[in-house]
């Protein structure tokens, strides 16, 4: 069975990733100084030198023998170029507007990366036949971005709508609990928090209010991941599927054993085991009571070096039982 590899995520990697973001934080702090608004036109020309640059240098190193596609530039500079128009405060965006060669040509770049990416929309919207939105859409915006507001949009519609839902178990599938011990303990963390940022709150308050506001914010945005973590732990039980077993703890873990890789399901076993590097502790607050051993590794994403692959899966359900019985039965009679 052929295993994928997976290159690490190296420290150029994630400085590949941060440069553009950072130079553009400066280059926003930058252009709105005493300096830049004596002198607008300027400043507002070398915010949109500095933000197309970086941004170009950043597709190039990452496009294939460093040539990106055309369509991959215009969108590129289009989001330069919107930038340089919305980030910088009036003065420096007038002064920019006031040159009408400018002014043409990022309407040109808008009007085309616009309507180059509506038809690719279109054509999208009509292959898939699953996230189509989420594909159309990414022919406009940045994919990673779609797919974050895509992610926040689920979390926010599981958080504020799914109250009393049915289990997320697909039909063919057996699913088994396990929030029933694990929700009681998020509860209580999350009553701690909420009380942890009141106090926060109020402390830092006499400080300074902006502190406060931002750590607000920040709070509030955790509150909620938190809510949904704990209401995805009833919706998203651990599945039996006609393939495999598909361990998921709420949105936190989600992972796929085939049949044919597992070599053993054990209830009985050392704190070992659980704390060694191969070993998937997907049992979050609790002990695990359950543990598939591999036969097959699973490899897993390097972060910044590489990792050992996924040797075994600890994980607890409420009953554990059925699961062993149901598991071991399609184990035993060859299921894969």
């Amino acid at each position: 069975m052929a295993v994928a590899l997976h290159r690490p995520i190296t420290l150029s990697a994630i400085l590949l990733g941060a440069a553009p973001i950072l130079i553009a934080l400066g280059a926003a702090l930058a252009v709105r100084s005493p300096l830049a608004v004596a002198h607008p036109l300027a400043a507002g020309l070398l915010f949109l030198w500095i933000t197309s640059d970086t941004s170009l240098l950043v597709v190039i190193a990452r496009a294939e023998r460093r040539r990106p596609p055309v369509r991959k530039v215009i969108a590129t500079l289009a989001a330069a170029a919107l930038a340089a128009l919305f980030v910088p405060p009036p003065a420096v965006r007038a002064a920019l507007l006031s040159l009408p060669g400018l002014a043409a040509a990022i309407a040109v770049l808008v009007v085309v990366h616009f309507c180059w990416g509506l038809a690719a929309a279109r054509r999208q919207w009509r292959a898939a036949s699953q996230a189509r939105w989420i594909a159309a859409a990414s022919e406009l915006l940045p994919p990673a971005l779609v797919r974050l507001a895509a992610a926040e949009l689920r979390l926010l519609h599981l958080v504020l709508f799914r109250w009393g839902a049915a289990p997320d178990v697909p039909s063919g599938c057996q699913g088994f609990a396990y929030h029933r011990h694990l929700t009681p303990m998020a509860v209580t963390l999350l009553a701690l928090q909420a009380i942890e940022v009141a106090v926060h709150h109020l402390l830092l308050a006499h400080w300074s209010a902006f502190a406060a506001y931002i750590l607000f914010v920040l709070s509030d945005v955790g509150l909620v991941y938190m809510i949904g973590l704990i209401k995805s732990f009833r919706l998203r039980p651990v599945l039996l599927t006609p393939a495999g077993v598909r361990i998921r703890t709420g949105i936190a873990i989600d992972r796929f054993a085939s049949y044919d890789s597992i070599a053993a399901v054990e209830t009985a076993f050392d704190s070992t085991l659980v704390k060694d590097r191969g070993t998937l502790n997907a049992g979050l607050l609790a002990w695990p009571n359950l543990v598939l051993r591999l036969g097959t590794p699973i490899p897993r994403r390097p972060l910044l070096r590489p990792r050992p692959p996924i040797t075994a899966i600890a994980f607890r359900l409420d009953d554990p039982e059925p699961f062993v019985r149901a598991l071991r039965w399609r184990l035993e009679n060859g299921q894969t």
